[in-house]
């Protein structure tokens, strides 16, 4: 039973300079213990957090201590419970959570349990964002077309968020077309500090979106989980989480003059990945940090995914405070939250003497010492200075198939593909650009960089350069306050002259809604296997990711992604070798367009003003006419339609009983997909468009989908059918079991038949047959995708066995009820001389009670081979939820049982 808290006794009273009440708080000075002062400030949220939520059943005084020493239990990887203030959403997995919890209120409904109990008990952000295909780009009026479009095709799962935003309470809604869920969250959404009937407490927030660690930025602990893990916590649950160490990350110095916040987001990407932060917080001080505006810091932040961090930490400051006044916070508001992390030690103030705080390892950067860069081809930790980008290009040319490598044969790389073009000649070499986009969250957020890259139209413009027009440019601003900024400034026009105008406000290209490219170039690019190329200012260019026809994609700031787009190659030197030429004959050079940084401040001050922020945001609350006109149906409980190829109540709660199905097993599983090291949840979840020749596109032909409406695996997360199919369907994917052959299929071992994945699947499942997965080190790195557990879960695979994994996807894989081992340190299947061939049983006990999290456990094939693995269940409430057959079944048997 529950108890009152013993924390009670710090209950203190906060009150305003007027002396009236902001309301209490839980105050961690009034424990008067030493340790407090040494401890990392993103350690302190997890504290307070501890402390408030403590009631002696599912967060203990005993986890408070934990984190109270945490300098000495954070080696040990001890669990510790975190009730997170809030859950943030987007619609493409939003789709599936509200589906979820329709589902759950079904299942009640049949168990005898009262349905209401299924509601969000934490406030709930959902965005609507992932919305923008860019069908139409070079022209004037692309947001309306593109909106239009979107609302055609999506128009039952917009119907459905609708539905959901008045089923459950404490959910809101942002309707689509109002920005970037993390642009929002950061300009809108975020409370920093939470004054809740009363009682106040830091802003927290895991969101379903792996770059909700942009709001790390604004010193709101948040970083992503899977859906999975979402849902838990709107329910209620605390969520399960080894006490993270802290890296210190201190900045020194200042930027130099024309180089931008991107070149030092990535140059801070590999510096960490280098370092290695999987799974743990960075929290970043030092005298550089007055150097950078929130809009840096939120670009850094963005980017932990790709450095591997948990979160990319920066703690409250009068920067932060300014940020506030800017996107339009009421003045009231920013005093309490100052005055209450004042009171509370999470407020830093750079004017006073600062307490050395304990860090788990220490890193340094002098900003001076950040040169212009981009990354790629193919992972956003590749980072290529920009003095270098020729070379490495050749070098990628020549290297074998890989990361960095196209094994293009010499003879063949100098060729020229000609095209006619809408009637007019054109060539195509490799490296020639033909996607270029100023996209995603990353660096949309930034004033710098986007009116950076107006700066480089305007002066392009001037000079009388041109992007030749096979080049799909586009802009989608993450929020709507970018348009604003860019039309008082006078800049857009630029933007548009050079054929980036704006397409819509949503995640396009960085997450493969970036539409076809003109088919005569696609054919070229196919026909001469080009290797082609897109430059875009996002956060993600692994394979397949962008378009299936660009092999080779590199992430750019805004100001360089125009750049590249005049230049129309990635094989250049900017520094030797011309961009163009300009109406007057000349050679025009990079360093001719390129702004200088008191250019950029001189327009950011002068345009970003704090009335557009306020317009933009009440327009958002007001909705638009197109969402307001949706009808949708009244009731708690959802009416499935089963026709609808969009939403479908999935199976996991169909043959649900009250009592746990228990801890098990795997015998005598076959291997459905054998791989190497840093297989991404892009790899294993369907995202981008639905291939023609899939099972996904043959499941849509046969329910009457013609194919120009097949529109993307995002849009239809909702339908776990068209989820099961797409799992593991990337066309780049590179299974060992066909030996060389890259694509999705696999190989039926019982009858040696090359199949779909799905197809194989399907017939293992039908055969009675259980499957495993094999793999090497990073699996599950990039997106913090549900379904890259689902589905697995659905098409019957019972365990991975990996050299490592990404820390999200680890703990999906125990939410869906899917064993994790890891292979000892120095082994892999390789070593193991294990070729997938074999059957493999995996020997647990049928009781939970007699499993440990992290115990050896031992494989054995029926090839006669026996090796041991460790058991990546990491805490005794995962085991729980295995014991359970997941997450949200256990979830449901506690609410149950809380009737009662």
């Amino acid at each position: 039973m529950a108890i009152e808290n013993p924390f009670n006794g710090i209950l203190k009273t906060l009150e305003n300079p007027d002396g009236s009440v902001f309301g209490k708080y839980y105050s961690l000075p009034a424990l008067n213990d030493p340790r407090i002062e040494r401890l990392p400030y993103s350690i302190r949220i997890l504290l307070e957090s501890a402390i408030r939520n403590c009631d002696e059943f599912a967060v203990k005084a005993k986890d408070v201590e934990k984190i109270l020493d945490w300098e000495n239990t954070s080696p040990k990887l001890v669990e510790i419970p975190f009730k997170p203030a809030r859950v943030l959403l987007q619609d493409f997995t939003g789709v599936p959570a509200v589906v979820d919890l329709a589902c759950m209120r079904d299942a009640m409904n049949r168990l005898g349990g009262d349905s209401n109990k299924i509601n969000p008990l934490v406030p709930v952000d959902l965005v609507i964002d992932h919305s923008v295909q860019v069908d139409v780009a070079k022209t004037e009026n692309a947001v309306q077309a593109n909106m239009e479009l979107e609302f055609q095709r999506n128009r039952e799962r917009f119907g459905f968020l609708k539905w959901g935003s008045s089923a459950f309470h404490n959910m809101l809604v942002v309707p689509p077309g109002s920005g970037i869920v993390h642009q929002v969250n950061l300009e809108y959404l975020g409370r920093v500090v939470f004054n809740t009937n009363g009682l106040l407490y830091p802003d927290s927030v895991v969101g379903t979106d792996s770059h909700t660690t942009m709001i790390d930025g604004l010193g709101v602990a948040g970083w992503g989980v899977g859906g999975i893990e979402a849902e838990a916590a709107m329910l209620g649950q605390p969520m399960s989480m080894v006490l993270p160490g802290v890296v210190g990350f201190k900045l020194i110095g200042k930027l130099r003059n024309g180089v931008t916040a991107t070149d030092l987001v990535l140059t801070v990407t590999q510096m960490l990945r280098k370092h290695g932060v999987v799974g743990k917080f960075v929290e970043f001080y030092g005298e550089g940090m007055s150097e950078l505006s929130l809009a840096d810091r939120a670009t850094i932040a963005n980017m932990s995914p790709e450095y591997g961090a948990t979160m990319g930490f920066f703690p409250v400051d009068h920067v932060t405070l300014q940020y506030l006044k800017l996107t339009g916070r009421k003045d009231e508001t920013i005093s309490m939250i100052e005055s209450y992390l004042r009171a509370n030690k999470m407020f830093v103030d750079y004017s006073e003497p600062q307490v050395e705080r304990v860090y788990s390892s220490h890193i340094e950067l002098n900003l001076s010492e950040v040169e212009p860069c981009i990354s790629g081809p193919k992972r956003p930790h590749d980072r290529v200075p920009l003095k270098e980008m020729k070379a490495d290009w050749h070098t990628c040319l020549d290297s074998k198939v890989g990361f960095k490598g196209f094994a293009i044969p010499k003879e063949a790389q100098a060729k020229v593909a000609e095209f006619s073009f809408h009637g007019s000649p054109a060539q195509l070499r490799h490296g020639d650009v033909v996607i270029a986009a100023i996209t995603s969250c990353t660096n949309t957020s930034n004033p710098s960089v986007m009116l950076g890259a107006a700066l480089v139209a305007k002066k392009a413009c001037d000079l009388g350069l041109e992007v030749k027009p096979w080049i799909k440019t586009s802009l989608a601003p993450g929020s709507g306050v970018v348009t604003k900024y860019l039309a008082k400034s006078g800049m857009q026009k630029y933007l548009n002259q050079l054929g980036f105008h704006i397409v819509g406000y949503g995640c396009t290209t960085c997450i493969g809604n970036s539409g076809d490219i003109d088919e005569s170039v696609a054919s070229a690019i196919t026909e001469n296997d080009m290797v082609a190329a897109a430059v875009l200012s996002g956060n993600r260019n692994f394979e397949g990711r962008v378009h299936p026809l660009t092999r080779a994609n590199y992430l750019a700031s805004p100001p360089l992604v125009v750049a590249y787009a005049l230049a129309g190659t990635v094989d250049i030197d900017f520094e030797t070798e011309p961009i163009g030429r300009g109406k007057d004959g000349k050679e025009v050079f990079f360093r001719d367009i390129w702004p200088t940084s008191e250019e950029v401040a001189e327009v950011v001050q002068s345009n970003v003003l704090p009335d557009m922020f306020r317009a933009t945001y009440q327009a958002i609350t007001e909705g638009n006419a197109t969402w307001n006109q949706l009808s949708v149906p009244e009731g708690t409980l959802y009416s499935w339609d089963p026709k609808s190829t969009y939403i479908h109540e999935p199976p996991y709660f169909k043959d649900m009983t009250m009592s746990p199905p228990g801890a098990h097993g795997v015998k005598n599983a076959y291997c459905l997909l054998n791989f190497g090291d840093s297989i991404t949840t892009d790899h294993i979840s369907p995202a981008g468009s639905i291939h023609k020749d899939s099972p996904a596109a043959k499941y849509l032909l046969e329910h009457g989908v013609d194919r120009r409406d097949f529109n993307s695996y995002g849009s239809r997360r909702g339908n776990d059918e068209i989820m099961a199919r797409g799992t593991f369907a990337n066309i780049r994917i590179v299974n060992k079991l066909l030996k060389g052959e890259v694509g999705p299929k696999t190989i039926h071992i019982p009858s040696g038949e090359k199949l779909s994945v799905f197809d194989a699947a399907m017939r293992y499942k039908n055969e009675g047959l259980d499957t495993i997965i094999l793999a090497g080190a990073e699996y599950g790195s990039g997106s913090s995708r549900d379904w890259a557990a689902k589905g697995p879960m659905l098409l019957g695979v019972k365990a991975v066995i990996a050299k490592s994994f990404e820390r999200i996807h680890r703990s999906n894989l125990v939410g869906m009820g899917i064993i994790p081992l890891c292979f000892k340190d120095g082994e892999d299947a390789e070593s193991l001389g294990l070729t997938g061939h074999e059957r493999y049983t995996i020997d647990l006990p049928s009781n939970v009670g007699e499993i440990r999290p992290g115990q050896d456990v031992a494989v054995v094939t029926d090839a006669g081979k026996s090796f041991s693995c460790i058991l990546r269940f990491d805490t005794e409430v995962e085991l729980a939820y295995f014991d359970h057959g997941g997450i949200l079944q256990y979830v449901m048997r506690n609410l149950i049982h809380a009737k009662h």
